[in-house]
């Protein structure tokens, strides 16, 4: 239990430093508007900007999982 504690805590660290860094990058006052709609150009291919807004949205889901992960584990380990 301690092996895959450890491994959550530490996939944890990277994905918030990720999703941290994403954001400080982007800038974008709009961070938390949260605007889900994907715009395509002419072509039917994704932007840039809508690449980066999709990895946020990933990021972001998954920090909250792990941290979700790392928070029942921990109370089991502690029983």
């Amino acid at each position: 239990m301690n092996v895959i504690y450890n491994l959550a805590l530490g996939l944890g660290i990277v994905v918030a430093i990720l999703f941290s860094a994403l954001v400080l990058i982007t800038g974008k006052g709009d961070a938390m508007s949260g605007g889900g709609s994907v715009r395509t150009s002419f072509k039917g291919k994704a932007s840039f900007d809508d690449q980066i807004s999709k990895w946020t949205l990933i990021l972001g889901g998954s920090f909250m999982a792990l941290m979700l992960i790392i928070d029942v584990l921990s109370r089991a380990a502690n029983k």
